[in-house]
């Protein structure tokens, strides 16, 4: 069984041309970012700039143009993803919205929720985050209790979600709940897209080790939503879940999010590292360009019309361990002050204290090889 196929796109249209776009675009606004702003750039926040990259026309990018998207194919977004946190370009506002609600709406939404939000979204105006994980869930999403009834009026939310990323900033939020009284796990779930401003919405913030707010705690109470903000099919929430976390799991992100580090290192080491700091660069540039053909095989069958799971979740699983061990392989290689003004000892110290959460977000390693086992057919 070949779960990675080699060779997953064929060049179409001016990449290069692209990534100077990209590039372009970035120089004229990264005036204004802080160091630590662009060490995570995937949860770093810029209006400003989230809507130019709309103007650029680099959101929406493989939507069709009836909903404000462009048409153009995934190895170019793609490239875009892979400029923009190569970069560390703040991308935390559109993301969500780009990466998985919108194609989640193509896929199961409706034409009036596609028409509602997917023009916006496209244009970096509407942002969007996810409403999975609960308090004392953990990453067991079969376990969500929070419920939706549906009554005469619509549908009566009531309940909590923890760690949603972006909440304070976003618009709406693709949401699981149990909307069959009694069921339990996998059955009686569906989604709805939630608009925030609804009254009985309560966003709260979760202010990191970092001092960072781009997590949130979000209250539903007595929330009455009308019928069709029901997404999909009602009770196969799951299923729908599968699909969205497939496009969560597999992307550039996985493997590039700690990527500004590396770069710190190389230009801080100069043309002429010594042995052990060029061996160290050439082992971590190696695996991130495994990872990166491992990535790309997975989108490569995601815009076949396939449903890789399994390879999502290796993607996720390796690049997070990646991503983790790379400011500890830097802290121990080279003498680094972590109170330090340069931009290696600012990112050094930002990444060793934001890198274990890398693994949480989007499935912890125990869950990960729980879904890889069962997919290979070894449990």
């Amino acid at each position: 069984m070949q779960i990675f196929p080699l060779h997953p796109f064929r060049p179409e249209g001016d990449i290069p041309a692209l990534r100077q776009q990209v590039r372009d675009l970035v120089a004229s606004h990264e005036a204004r970012w802080p160091i630590e702003l662009r060490a995570n750039c995937w949860f770093s926040f810029d209006e400003e700039f989230s809507k130019a990259l709309g103007q650029a026309g680099l959101l929406g990018m493989t939507w069709p143009k009836q909903y404000g998207g462009h048409e153009r194919t995934l190895l170019e977004r793609y490239v875009v993803l892979e400029e923009l946190l190569a970069l560390g370009a703040p991308a935390g506002l559109h993301w969500i919205a780009d990466r998985q609600t919108g194609p989640l709406l193509l896929r199961y939404g409706t034409e009036a929720q596609r028409e509602k939000y997917l023009p916006g979204m496209a244009r970096g105006e509407i942002y969007a985050c996810i409403g999975l994980s609960e308090p004392g869930s953990g990453s067991d999403l079969a376990s969500v209790r929070t419920s939706a009834k549906k009554t005469n009026e619509g549908w009566r939310i009531n309940g909590q979600k923890v760690w949603t990323s972006g909440a304070h900033k976003s618009h709406a939020a693709l949401t699981l709940l149990r909307t069959e009284e009694g069921s339990e796990r996998h059955t009686g779930l569906s989604q709805m897209m939630i608009d925030l401003d609804t009254p009985g919405i309560t966003i709260r913030p979760i202010i990191d080790m970092t001092g960072t707010h781009h997590f949130n705690e979000i209250w539903f109470e007595d929330v009455l939503l009308p019928h069709d903000a029901l997404v999909g099919v009602e009770g196969q929430g799951w299923k729908q879940v599968v699909a969205e976390l497939a496009l969560e799991r597999s992307g550039p992100e996985r493997y590039l999010s700690s990527h500004m580090l590396l770069v710190a290192l190389i230009d801080a080491m100069g043309p002429e590292p010594d042995a052990p700091t060029a061996q160290l660069i050439g082992r971590l540039t190696a695996e991130m360009w495994t990872l990166r053909q491992m990535s790309m095989s997975t989108i490569a069958k995601l815009a076949a019309g396939e449903d890789p799971v399994v390879e999502a979740a290796i993607v996720k699983d390796l690049g997070n361990a990646y991503e983790q061990a790379l400011p500890r392989a830097v802290q121990a290689a080279v003498d680094a002050d972590l109170a330090g003004k340069s931009d290696l000892s600012r990112l050094l110290s930002w990444i060793l204290v934001a890198s274990p959460s890398f693994s949480l977000r989007g499935g912890t390693p125990e869950v990960l090889r729980g879904i890889i086992a069962k997919g290979l057919g070894l449990r």
